[in-house]
């Protein structure tokens, strides 16, 4: 079951670290933009991309494992494609964000059940800072 308005509010405000899977070497990336705005909200920023090195900033992780590996990461932000999704299950398992975010566009709800049976939130094709702007955060 997704969480509802007043969930994703309550984890977006204990949130701090947000990894960022696809945020790469390039600006003109929804990517890049969700993230920037995220930074500006005050949220520490873990791109996670397989050849990027430096992005907004910080440096790049290639797995979320890695990303882990610096501190908790509360929420894992999403912008691959669909049918990439199954295979973030076991890390995003591994690592037991707060909340699996998968941007516009990105669905797999066989992943999403799966994650939420593993009590990890699922938020399927929605933008996380038009949801972080309207829920007043």
């Amino acid at each position: 079951m997704p969480p509802t308005d007043p969930e994703i509010r309550d984890i977006l405000r204990r949130a701090r670290r947000i990894a960022v899977v696809g945020l790469g070497r390039k600006p003109a990336r929804p990517a890049w933009g969700v993230a920037a705005y995220l930074q500006r909200a005050g949220y520490v920023i873990v791109p996670v991309h397989p050849i990027a090195d430096i992005a907004l900033g910080e440096p790049v992780r290639r797995t979320l494992a890695d990303a882990a590996a610096d501190g908790p990461v509360d929420i894992v932000n999403v912008f691959r494609r669909s049918d990439a999704i199954p295979e973030l299950v076991a890390p995003c398992v591994a690592i037991r964000p707060l909340l699996v975010w998968l941007q516009e566009g990105v669905r797999h709800d066989e992943s999403a059940h799966q994650l939420e049976a593993a009590g990890i939130p699922v938020v399927q094709d929605r933008c996380l800072a038009v949801e972080h702007h309207l829920l007043g955060v």
